[in-house]
């Protein structure tokens, strides 16, 4: 892994955002999501509301986190992988609870990753972690750049091993990452997330 130091402040939250091709990544990363964190993650995928309803069935065989689709005004727990709901925006409130918002599509997507990670920092600033994934489109791009002006921390899916490569290639075009995601170092970046040197 890149010689990076230990982040600066203590993450009270991770979103992760991805499209087509990220879900591979994604259950590579759940294994390694410690109770320890005591930080809940929100992840939002583009779904269709036509999609295979055993996802949050499939995400909790990976994790000791409880997998929880989101709901309107719902308090945010720590140590619960939360999932964006088809068709619907999700946004963080300053009270720490979730807006949903059926409002028009953004970058063609409902729900948008943008949204989401410029709400969440708004909120959470420098104790916010943003990993964009695989997709074949540019969302999620000007949500970091906002993370990143907050002080949050800004992870990227390396675009060379991305299914689908086209959303990672936009964020490291726009916005310079704190940490590249692979394959192989998945859980050294989330022992920096708790604290732990790698």
């Amino acid at each position: 892994m890149e010689d990076k130091p230990l982040l600066q402040t203590t993450p009270r939250l991770i979103v992760i955002g991805g499209s087509a091709g990220s879900l591979s990544m994604v259950l590579k990363i759940l294994p390694h999501l410690d109770v320890k964190l005591q930080v809940p993650v929100v992840t939002v995928f583009h779904r269709k509301s036509s999609d295979d309803t055993t996802l949050i069935e499939v995400l909790s065989t990976r994790t000791c986190f409880e997998v929880s689709e989101i709901e309107d005004k719902a308090g945010i727990s720590p140590n619960v992988f939360y999932i964006a709901p088809a068709d619907y925006h999700v946004l963080i409130e300053k009270d720490y609870t979730f807006t949903l918002d059926d409002s028009e599509k953004i970058n063609y997507s409902r729900p948008s990753i943008d949204v989401t990670f410029e709400s969440a920092a708004d909120v959470y600033g420098a104790n916010l972690v943003c990993i964009l994934l695989s997709g074949a489109n540019a969302d999620g791009v000007n949500g970091l750049k906002i993370a990143k002006q907050k002080g949050g921390c800004v992870i990227v899916q390396d675009p060379a091993f991305a299914e689908v490569p086209y959303m990672p290639q936009q964020a490291m075009t726009h916005v310079t990452p704190d940490y590249i995601l692979r394959p192989d170092n998945v859980r050294e970046i989330l022992a920096v997330l708790g604290g732990q040197p790698v």
